[in-house]
This record gives C-alpha cells, sequence and structure tokens, in this order.
C-alpha cells in the first residue's frame, strides 16, 4: 500500500530521531576509539623502531669483532715480515718488505678508527635504545588505560546502541529506497547527522534561518516533501515531533 505524505514525513523523523538517539551515545565515547587506534598506531611503530635498532646494534657489534679479527692477522702479518728483514739479501727486497709492514701499520689504524666511530655509533643508539623502550612501555601503560576506560563506556551503552540499531534498521524498511538514499546523502553531508529537521521558532533547526510563513503552512499541511531553501534539510512541523515523540518515546 502506498504510503501518504505525512507517513513518509513521519518515518523519516523516526529514523532521525532514533539516530539522533545513536549519535549522543556514540559521542559519550568522544574520541577514546580514535585514540585507542593512535595510540596502536604509535605502539606498532616504537616496536619497528626498536627492532630496527637492535638489528643495528648487532651489525655493529660484528662489525667490530670483524675489525679486531683484521686487527690481529695485521698484527701477525707484520711478525712475520719482521722476520724477514732479518734475512733480507738486497736493498730491494728490504724496501718491499718495509712497504708492506707500512701497509699493514695503516690497516690497524683504519680499524681502529673504524672502531671507535662503531662504538660510539652503538652508544649513541643503545641511548635511543632504552628512551624508545621507555616511550613503548609508556605508551602500552596509556593503550591499556584507554582500552579499559573504552571497554566501561561501551559496556555500559553496548546494549542500548544494539536495540537503537535494530529500531532504526526496521524504521528504515518502511521508508522507500529513494528517500533511504536521500536521507543518508543529508546525514552524511552534515557533521551533526540532521538530515530531517523540524520547525523552531519559525526557523529551520538544523541551519536557524528563517522559514516563510507560506513555506511552513506548507510544512505544516503534510501535502508534500519541502526541504530547507538554504541547507537542503528536509523540514517537518513540531507536530509531528510530538506525535512520534508520544508514539515511540523518541
Amino acid at each position: 500500500m502506498e504510503q501518504t505524505v505525512e507517513q513518509k514525513l513521519k518515518a523519516l523523523w523516526l529514523l532521525q530521531a532514533i539516530h539522533t538517539k545513536i549519535d549522543k551515545i556514540r559521542q559519550v565515547r568522544g574520541e577514546l576509539p580514535m585514540e585507542v587506534a593512535d595510540l596502536e598506531d604509535e605502539i606498532a611503530g616504537l616496536e619497528t623502531r626498536i627492532e630496527k635498532i637492535r638489528t643495528d646494534l648487532d651489525d655493529l657489534e660484528d662489525s667490530i669483532v670483524k675489525r679486531k679479527n683484521m686487527i690481529k692477522d695485521a698484527q701477525a702479518a707484520i711478525k712475520k715480515y719482521e722476520s724477514q728483514l732479518n734475512e733480507v739479501k738486497n736493498n730491494r727486497e728490504y724496501d718491499a718488505i718495509s712497504k708492506e709492514i707500512e701497509i699493514q701499520g695503516l690497516e690497524i689504524q683504519v680499524c681502529e678508527k673504524r672502531i671507535k666511530e662503531a662504538e660510539f655509533e652503538i652508544r649513541n643508539k643503545t641511548e635511543n635504545y632504552d628512551t624508545t623502550v621507555g616511550n613503548l612501555e609508556y605508551s602500552k601503560g596509556e593503550l591499556e588505560g584507554k582500552k579499559k576506560e573504552l571497554e566501561t563506556i561501551t559496556s555500559e551503552t553496548q546494549k542500548e546502541e544494539d536495540g537503537l540499531l535494530a529500531k532504526a534498521a526496521e524504521a528504515e524498511a518502511n521508508i522507500e529506497e529513494r528517500l533511504v538514499k536521500v536521507y543518508y546523502r543529508l546525514r552524511n553531508s552534515f557533521k551533526n547527522g540532521l538530515a530531517v529537521v523540524s520547525i523552531d521558532r519559525d526557523s529551520c533547526s538544523g541551519c536557524h534561518n528563517k522559514i516563510p510563513a507560506q513555506m511552513q503552512s506548507e510544512i505544516r499541511q503534510r501535502k508534500k516533501i519541502i526541504i530547507c531553501e538554504h541547507c537542503g534539510r528536509v523540514l517537518v512541523d513540531e507536530g509531528i515531533v510530538l506525535e512520534i515523540e508520544q508514539e515511540y518515546g523518541f
């Protein structure tokens, strides 16, 4: 059976009234869900950074061990070359062996320099690691607290919200698809989620602009769906608001 315009307006207002109650429940949770998500992202980032620092520290330790082994090899080579100096037969051999000893000495100096640089970097990275671990522990504590707070609020309101969502689905089923699409398009266009609004003191309660007397009269006749010429919201008269409130408690 085809709905009258009045029935359509009542159905739209009922859906809006239910959604407004749901919005108010969710507002109680405030920014907590977003704060929880942000903290989870922050923790994941800190854990990644810690893992990277650990890998860098391992690489630096390995490089120090490698350089120390290179120093040992160079020192052994120098001893070998120094023993060979006693057996040289001419200046040419002496110069060649002396050059090798010099090269090995330079290699030791380079390795010692690289070891000092690595040790300096290890100290910096260790300090960074300790700071990051501290930040991680703090963020985990913050997350645990926010989650408990959110769980408490959610547990207190979830049952009511679930009931309202069921009622919203039921109310939506009584509205033709075309109007449902218009409703959600408007609802998503405004921060406060108000797609259907009433007349309040001769004005649109959505944008607070004055509604001409002739338009108010037409709205109260409930013969056609009228939208606010300023904000585009669907307008209903005060009588519909009272009727829905008396019938459904919204």
